[in-house]
């Protein structure tokens, strides 16, 4: 019954038990999934100058300067704090995943 009423009143699709019921239902492609999002975070975290000279090498032909638009220490030291908290989303989804 994809429609049911749960306890609170709120379709199950709304309800966090049945989001959660149905992530882990389904797919088994998901967890090598977010295995190689957690690997790209750590990327992020450890070496984003890798991501950025990937980021350089796709912007030849379009971009006059390729590489001025390298981030400063700062611009890394934020990319770093975004993989951070991008890690810790990809992990709590593969924690409720197993």
């Amino acid at each position: 019954m994809p429609f049911s009423v749960s306890v609170s009143g709120q379709p199950e699709s709304m309800n966090h038990d049945g989001v959660v019921q149905a992530a882990s239902d389904g797919n088994p492609a998901v967890v090598p999934l977010l295995c190689l999002f957690m690997i790209m975070g750590l990327v992020q975290v450890v070496r984003p100058q890798l991501l950025w000279k990937v980021n350089k090498n796709l912007q030849r032909g379009w971009v006059k300067d390729p590489d001025a638009t390298e981030p400063t220490a700062k611009g890394y030291a934020m990319e770093r704090a975004i993989g951070v908290i991008f890690l810790a989303g990809v992990v709590w989804m593969l924690v409720t995943q197993v």
